[in-house]
């Protein structure tokens, strides 16, 4: 499929600088730019490759003034990121999504799939379970006994959701993910064994969710562990039980919450980061990468460390422990010098 950059201007509600109709017919890496293609420039570090490459169509900021010549064709938007993503819906929209049911999957009783699903090979579908319409089950995905999906929701190969567990609108489940597992419980016992507490609850994820591969989400003690709507969580992260993420909060790769956490909304929680159970982060929180949150956080903090701490403050403590050395040693030396000091 090829587009005009005057067709992709009108997508973008953007606007175009030179030749409106070349024709492009796949979006590039900057550094990759060639005929056909469409990138764009985000980052000013790479602003050297629109002169060097040769993309037929680049997406710039409104107010981008070039330094030298450009012999591609400009598209002009306010927010060149955000038009890249929706972009690539574009192209990804064009290939044809799968539909159907494969004879290799099964769908156990009373189950009901809405209009224009696909199930694929070998997906097993338990029973009671309600799918809405346009939902894509790919290949070797499980769902349990009276779970229930929306519409427009994908589960991509390797997806497993366990019982009751209900998944909203328009989510994005990629391979590996699993839903639903039990909770971390176990009660200890005099002889120093444990007893498994049974977990009976759930897990509600929203609508317009997308999780990352290999992502685990455990059904809560009691109640439901919620994922609230629009929440972004990254591959290989640990959601435990009873956990509630807020409204579009975002998780970066290999983060944990232990149960009974709540994250409030909008937060930004980059990777490997640790949220220790039973306490409550607050509503737009940014928690840099690898800290440890150990206490509750106030709305609008950032926090850095293990354990996590003000960012502003954190940062004023690694300049005096990075010199440390140097600090003890002047710290021996005015030890000396008093000793000198009190023996005259």
């Amino acid at each position: 499929m090829q587009f005009t950059a005057k067709e992709i201007a009108k997508i973008l509600k953007g606007t175009v600088e030179g030749d409106e109709n070349v024709l492009i017919w796949k979006p590039c890496k900057i550094e990759e730019g060639e005929e056909g293609g469409i990138t764009f420039l985000a980052n000013p570090k790479y602003t050297h490759y629109i002169y060097e490459k040769k993309a037929s169509a680049i997406i710039v900021r409104k107010d981008f003034v070039p330094e030298h010549p450009v012999s591609s064709t400009l598209i002009r938007v306010d927010n060149p990121y955000l038009c890249v993503a929706i972009l690539l819906k574009t192209f990804n929209n064009l290939s044809k999504p799968p539909k159907g049911r494969s004879w290799r999957s099964s769908v156990g009783r009373h189950s009901k799939l809405g209009k224009d699903c696909y199930v694929g090979e070998y997906a097993v579908i338990g029973r009671h379970v309600k799918i809405g319409n346009n939902v894509k089950i790919y290949p070797q995905v499980y769902i349990g006994d009276r779970c229930e999906i929306g519409d427009n929701t994908t589960l991509y190969a390797g997806v497993k959701l366990y019982q009751d567990t209900r998944v909203g609108r328009n989510c994005i489940l990629h391979s590996g993910v699993v839903v639903g597992a039990d909770g971390f419980g176990f009660a200890p016992k005099d002889d120093g064994t444990y007893d498994k507490i049974d977990q009976i609850g759930n897990v509600v994820i929203e609508d317009d969710v997308e999780i990352g591969a290999n992502t685990c989400i455990d059904r809560a003690t009691m109640g439901s562990t919620f994922i609230r709507k629009g929440v972004k969580i990254d591959n290989l992260c640990q959601l435990a039980h009873n956990v509630v993420v807020g409204r579009n909060t975002v998780m970066a790769s290999q983060s944990g919450m232990a149960g009974s956490g709540k994250v409030g909304e909008s937060c930004i929680i980059a990777g490997q980061v640790g949220i220790v159970g039973h306490i409550e982060v607050g509503d737009h929180v940014t928690i840099a990468a690898q800290s440890g949150v150990t206490r509750n956080a106030k709305s609008g903090s950032i926090l850095l460390g293990s354990p996590a701490i003000d960012g502003a403050k954190q940062r004023r403590n690694y300049v005096y422990t990075r010199d440390m050395d140097a600090l003890v040693r002047r710290i021996d030396e005015l030890e000396k010098r008093l000793k000198e000091v009190a023996k005259e």
